[in-house]
């Protein structure tokens, strides 16, 4: 009977440590499916990219073409603001745009930071015009010298309320 008593305990234990599996293999699972979407991501960005670089640029933007976003923003770091600035970052957290700023300075770019209270936003501008016209040219033209960078893609007018 101890023989049989020991035998059950022993598949007992043995069922026990064979029925659950580790806890690991899922989040491996979810691993490399995070990492499989980043890849697949990161291949849909660089098809973009290639596309964006095939495509010809226009250097002269009119005045009446150049849409803008009208903003009340206070200067926070820079040189001060002119009526229409060009925006190439917009960030709720200050220390990246402090971190774009430096990388634009850098870059031989004279760039400002200015916030917009009503929407707790930090604007990230690299240069400020009086004349909308002159402000639309230069936005072309630097989102023509950054074409891989999909962030800059996006730079904008704001002007200045």
């Amino acid at each position: 009977m101890k023989k049989f008593l020991v035998l059950c305990m022993g598949l007992c234990v043995a069922f026990a440590f064979t029925s659950c599996k580790s806890s690991e293999s899922a989040y491996k699972k979810a691993y490399e499916k995070a990492k499989a979407q980043e890849l697949t991501e990161a291949a849909a960005t660089q098809e973009t990219t290639q596309a964006v670089e095939a495509a010809p640029v226009q250097q002269t933007v009119s005045a009446a073409d150049a849409t803008y976003r009208s903003e009340k923003v206070s200067l926070v770091s820079g040189s001060d603001l002119k009526a229409y600035s060009i925006v190439c970052g917009s960030f709720g957290v200050k220390a990246n745009a402090e971190n774009l700023k430096e990388y634009l300075d850098n870059e031989g770019y004279d760039a400002r930071i200015a916030y917009n209270s009503d929407r707790n936003m930090y604007r990230v501008i690299c240069d400020s015009y009086d004349d909308r016209s002159a402000a639309a040219q230069f936005k072309e033209s630097f989102k023509a010298k950054y074409p891989s960078r999909q962030d800059f893609q996006g730079a904008w007018l704001l002007y200045n309320k």
